[in-house]
């Protein structure tokens, strides 16, 4: 039985079971075979862009024995798979720039899942707006920290952008939009631990470099620099302070 680190379990029991899944920048397989090995997925596609993990991928698949049921693809993106192909469609482990370039350049496929489950490394909070700009609706989120890294992921569908935002909070007003895109929608309402945890770490960083910059000389750069800091710190504490009312 093949064993996954922490963060990539976690993004594997967001996928339904049943579905045919599909694993974008699938890099050695992991993901596909730990899914089929517990029968949570009877066929899945792993896809990378990279001939030498998708090789990579092959030898670990033939390793365990799952040659039939999962198959592999050289794929920018979604670009090899067929709309309606995939139930669930994994994209994680890369920057949150490049997860909204897949999104778009693959849209139709992506729209045409049941889900995607969505692991971005950066930009976090750009990718949440988007996708909520997009008509695509957050249904379930998770975080969990492994070597010190905090790692944020969700599970998304697309709704359309007709249909009203069905994500938690009020979205009429900006303020709660602007927590639910830097911290999670769930993980707020939820009080997740691990967002407790990393907002006590993200508070202690903001003010370990505010202390430092007040040191430098004046400038209209750090003057400018401070003001973005101290708008983070508030953002901070009152997610806060929201997850204490939930």
């Amino acid at each position: 039985m093949i064993t996954l680190s922490k963060r990539m379990e976690t993004i594997a029991s967001m996928i339904t079971p049943g579905g045919v899944l599909a694993d974008v920048g699938t890099d050695h397989g992991y993901i596909p075979i730990y899914q089929v090995q517990l029968h949570r997925n009877p066929h899945a596609i792993a896809m990378d862009l990279r001939k030498g993990p998708l090789e990579r991928a092959r030898e670990h698949i033939g390793q365990y024995g799952l040659t039939g049921q999962i198959e592999t693809r050289l794929s920018d993106g979604v670009a090899a798979l067929k709309p309606g192909e995939a139930d669930s469609i994994v994209i994680a482990g890369m920057g949150g720039e490049l997860i909204l370039h897949i999104l778009g350049e693959g849209e139709t496929v992506c729209r045409q899942a049941k889900e995607l489950i969505l692991q971005p490394q950066s930009e976090i909070a750009a990718v949440r707006r988007c996708l909520r700009e997009q008509g695509y609706c957050i249904n379930a989120e998770d975080m969990v920290v492994e070597d010190g890294k905090y790692y944020p992921m969700m599970r998304v569908c697309w709704r359309g952008l007709s249909k009203k935002d069905e994500l938690p909070g009020d979205g009429n007003t900006d303020k709660p939009s602007v927590l639910e895109d830097l911290y999670g929608p769930f993980l707020l309402r939820n009080a997740h631990p691990v967002l407790q945890q990393y907002l006590c770490y993200q508070r202690e960083q903001l003010l370990t470099i505010l202390k430092e910059l007040k040191k430098q000389p004046d400038s209209e750069k750090i003057r400018g620099r401070m003001l973005q800091l101290e708008q983070q710190l508030s953002w901070n504490e009152t997610a806060g302070q929201r997850m204490k009312e939930s």
